[in-house]
């Protein structure tokens, strides 16, 4: 079974996280996958939200951690829990149509 924790301790799919940001790509994560952006360092300096629990390990990373049903900063797309998976599909639909972001930094 694959899972954020599991995943954040595969170092290729850190590498392929990381990827994505270097190529200034949307990012979406919901509920526990930011464990794997912290592991891939790309959270420093953005505001984004995750299942509460998960509140200080971004902080710790350099993140602004903020408890609201979706957050978006410079492509990446974050929501809390499973309730917000709707508002989480429209925004990162939005972000997609938008495509490469040259603000988004690893």
């Amino acid at each position: 079974v694959m899972n954020p924790d599991f995943l954040r301790q595969d170092p290729a799919a850190v590498k392929f996280v990381k990827s994505c940001f270097e190529a200034h790509k949307p990012v979406g994560a919901i509920c526990h996958g930011p464990w794997l952006l912290v592991e891939a360092d790309v959270v420093r300096g953005r505001r984004l939200t995750s299942w509460p629990s998960l509140k200080t390990d971004i902080r710790n990373a350099g993140g602004e951690w903020t408890d609201q049903q979706v957050v978006t900063d410079q492509g990446l797309v974050t929501s809390r829990k499973p309730a917000d998976i709707p508002a989480f599909n429209k925004k990162l639909i939005e972000e997609f149509a938008e495509g490469k972001h040259q603000t988004q930094h690893a």
